[in-house]
């Protein structure tokens, strides 16, 4: 996916006012999921998305645990200047949304395997794919 096509899916699922909006939640959400994946999936998913992105995500801020749905919004919020988890919440799921199509169903799948119950719903793939 390209850069731009990426960061528009972002802008408006998101609703951001901006590009400069999207850009951050989206540097934001890739380096926290970053930190909770690795292997083929993390490359697979790398390789799917634009290189800024990708070095992001194959980049990623260090986790000393794999954070539930609700500590990865709130982590999210904390690195959001201005963030509520409410908003760090749409944040995620703009991003992660966005992700999902980059990455097809089998990808997909094979990354929510790696991620704590409840990443399907942040990924706007409320059902098993």
């Amino acid at each position: 996916m390209r850069w731009q096509a990426f960061l528009d899916a972002v802008q408006e699922r998101g609703e951001y006012r901006s590009a400069r909006e999207a850009e951050r939640a989206a540097r934001t959400v890739l380096a926290l999921l970053g930190a909770h994946l690795v292997g083929e999936e993390r490359a697979e998913l790398a390789a799917r998305l634009p290189e800024t992105f990708a070095l992001i995500l194959l980049n990623p801020l260090q986790a000393a645990e794999p954070l539930d749905t609700e500590r990865f919004v709130r982590a999210t919020s904390a690195w959001i200047e201005g963030a509520t988890e409410e908003t760090a919440k749409w944040d995620v799921s703009a991003v992660l949304s966005v992700v999902a199509d980059a990455a097809g169903d089998d990808l997909l799948r094979r990354v929510l395997l790696q991620l704590p119950p409840g990443y399907d719903l942040l990924f706007g793939r409320p059902n098993p794919v």
